[in-house]
């Protein structure tokens, strides 16, 4: 079985002016001068090709399948072989290839990647082109948007909150390859910035592509473009292929300016592309589950380097990666001063933050919800909404032994054990193993042998339950993997939601009370502390300006729940990256992840030829899987695109023996613990 290896990401190093040997953002090194400039043909030629190759989309070797015209002189081909001349249809030729030329590189240039060698293009780098969309019926060529007229710049006062605001909206519509990292102030309407900063570089007759997480996002987003600018489309997985071809048409040949979607936007076909955004960069739903897993972020970088188009990566919270671009140079902040943000911020507090708390309420420390929780959703039901993000759904996902608070495992499969909730006959549901479905309806506990059970973990159903009871007569709504609300009215309500499904409130939450924080950073991740922030920000972010409060259920001493509380991503994203670069994890250095079965795993690393600064760390069992081990290989930035060419010779040489085990490889994945 094939090996699958992630590639390189390589983007570059930051800076206003890069110097010939700069390392690269991401990794490797890029021999190169200063950023090209945009108005190379060539170069536009090549952007997204480059972009696609170095971010692993597209493979290196290979052809791109072309369509092969039918003979001038008109003569039918025929069968070999037969005794008569049977007429063969000739392929249609299509006026449009069936992937852009931008988005498959020379193989000359195609650094390794480490992607399989196979001829053809990815789906997240092209579009598919349906016979039964007649191009009649698509949109028309670039020149018949040449005659339009371009659009005025529109004055954007609300980016004058933001001290480079202004001056980075005159960049972009003078076509200044500006690089920015935008931290949104609370409740601040980020789909109307974006659509102003959009429309600062169409009124300059140049291209936009904006990247946001979910179709919630995309349709917010889409709404506010299209009432600034004219010849916007949107592009999502929900589209079906012959509406989805007529959009990539439309941009690709320059009818539609702005282009608007989830992670696949990343390669839209852009004409001269002026502007390119990111949106809550550290969301998962941007790092594709396919190999080889390109990221958006990085992506963007590089086709913001590669045709000097501007880059806005933004966002109410801060990874460590654009961090990184900050310290280096290559990216500038815009961020609001402390007077402005103290005018609009929340009140957040914590659990502990003061001693009258533990006076009030001496079990504060343990309960669920303690009483901060209970007054503030008490004072804001008065008049508005209140928020309750809990981080699993269901009713209660996890349970343990109600005596010796050991697992409850199914005494089938070893799985886990939780409640469905609701009745049956009268009765409650018994417990169910999550793996097998099995009903254990006798529990015995195998090691003190008790049969009482307990909520390890209580899921959003099982919270708007015991919130519907403490707030009888309030409208309990619910947001979740089920159902996923896009919006609620601004009238009295609570609204239970998991991370990444909070819909948007009319004049915004009264109060946002986040649960269960143990259970965000209680998690064996590298980057727990920083997924825990940035949901808990976005979710405070919808709250209204001035006198809305926030509750977060977490010890108040811990870095992330004061950078809450302060409301300062920039400090906690500093001191990530700072401990990242101490211990030595992504993206201080490159690593790349080798998972398998211990054989195999084990034969991948014996054929690895690692650069001096290499390290092999492990391998260790992966999860609960026995059977599965990890392996993590890390190098310094300035060996990352040596690291990737190491993988990919190893990988050519299982793929030489046929091996059947299957190897998966990760550079620089998000899960790396």
């Amino acid at each position: 079985m094939r090996a699958e290896a992630a590639p390189p990401a390589e983007v570059p190093q930051p800076g206003a002016d890069p110097q010939p040997g700069a390392d690269l953002q991401t990794g490797a090194d890029l021999q190169t001068g200063a950023a090209r400039p945009a108005a190379a043909s060539q170069t536009e030629a090549a952007v997204q090709s480059e972009a696609a190759v170095q971010s692993g989309v597209v493979s290196p070797v290979g052809a791109v399948p072309r369509f092969e015209a039918a003979p001038q002189t008109g003569v039918p081909r025929t069968v070999a072989g037969s005794q008569a001349a049977v007429p063969h249809p000739e392929p249609a030729a299509h006026p449009e290839p069936a992937a852009h030329p931008e988005a498959v590189p020379p193989a000359e240039a195609a650094p390794q990647t480490g992607a399989a060698p196979q001829a053809g293009v990815p789906p997240t780098a092209a579009a598919s082109q349906p016979k039964a969309t007649p191009l009649a019926e698509a949109f028309p060529p670039s020149e018949a948007a040449a005659g339009r007229s371009r659009l005025p710049p529109v004055p954007a006062d609300a980016w004058a909150r933001y001290p480079r605001g202004p001056k980075y909206l005159e960049a972009l519509h003078e076509g200044r390859p500006a690089h920015a990292v935008w931290q949104a102030l609370p409740a601040e309407d980020w789909p109307a910035r974006l659509a102003e900063a959009a429309a600062a570089v169409a009124s300059s007759g140049r291209g936009v592509a904006i990247v946001v997480p979910d179709h919630r996002d995309l349709a917010r987003v889409a709404e506010a473009c299209g009432e600034l600018i004219e010849g916007v489309v949107t592009l999502s997985a929900d589209l079906g292929p012959s509406e989805r071809y007529k959009r990539w048409l439309a941009v690709r040949r320059g009818v539609a300016r702005v282009v608007v979607g989830t992670r696949a936007t990343a390669f839209a076909p852009v004409k001269d592309p002026g502007l390119l955004v990111v949106w809550d960069d550290g969301d998962d739903l941007h790092v594709e589950q396919r190999s080889p897993y390109p990221n958006v972020r990085d992506v963007l970088v590089q086709r913001a380097h590669m045709t000097g188009a501007a880059l806005l990566i933004g966002g109410f919270a801060r990874t460590a990666e654009a961090q990184l671009l900050v310290e280096t140079g290559w990216a500038h902040e815009i961020v609001a001063s402390r007077e402005t943000l103290r005018s609009v911020a929340p009140r957040v507090v914590s659990v502990g933050d003061n001693e009258w708390q533990d006076v009030k309420d001496p079990a504060a420390r343990t309960a669920r919800l303690p009483s901060i929780a209970f007054d503030a959703a008490r004072f804001a039901l008065t008049d508005s909404p209140v928020l309750i993000q809990v981080p699993r759904r269901g009713y209660v996902p996890s349970l343990a032994c109600g005596q010796c608070r050991g697992p409850a495992r199914c005494r089938r499969c070893a799985g886990p054990l939780a409640l469905p909730g609701g009745t049956q006959d009268g009765l409650p549901k018994p417990a169910y193993c999550r793996w097998c479905a099995a009903t254990e309806a006798a529990f015995r506990c195998p090691t003190c042998g008790s049969r009482k059970l307990r909520g390890q973990i209580i899921g959003a159903r099982r919270t708007a339950e015991e919130l519907g009871r403490a707030f009888p007569g309030i409208q309990v709504r619910t947001s979740g993997a089920d159902e996923v609300l896009t919006k609620v009215p601004g009238k009295p309500s609570l609204v239970v939601a998991t991370p990444g499904a909070e819909p948007v409130a009319e004049g915004g939450y009264g109060a946002v009370l986040l649960l269960d924080g143990w259970a965000l950073l209680g998690r064996a991740d590298l980057r727990a502390a920083e997924e825990a922030l940035r949901r808990w920000m976005t979710a405070a972010g919808l709250v209204r300006p001035g006198n809305g409060r926030v509750v977060v259920i977490a010890d108040s001493s811990l870095t992330p729940v004061q950078a809450l509380v302060r409301w300062d991503p920039v400090w906690h994203a500093a001191t990530e990256l700072a401990a990242r670069t101490e211990l030595g994890f992504p993206p201080a250095v490159r690593m790349a992840t080798i998972d398998g079965t211990p054989d195999a795993v084990n034969a991948m690393l014996d054929e690895l030829r690692l650069p001096p600064t290499g390290e092999i760390l492990g391998p260790v069992p992966l999860g609960d899987d026995e059977t599965k081990e990890r392996a993590l290989v890390r190098v310094s930035r300035a060996e990352g695109r040596q690291l990737a060419a190491v993988l990919a010779d190893a990988q050519a040489v299982r793929t030489a023996r046929k091996e059947q085990e299957l190897v998966r490889i990760k550079l620089d994945p998000l899960e790396v613990l």
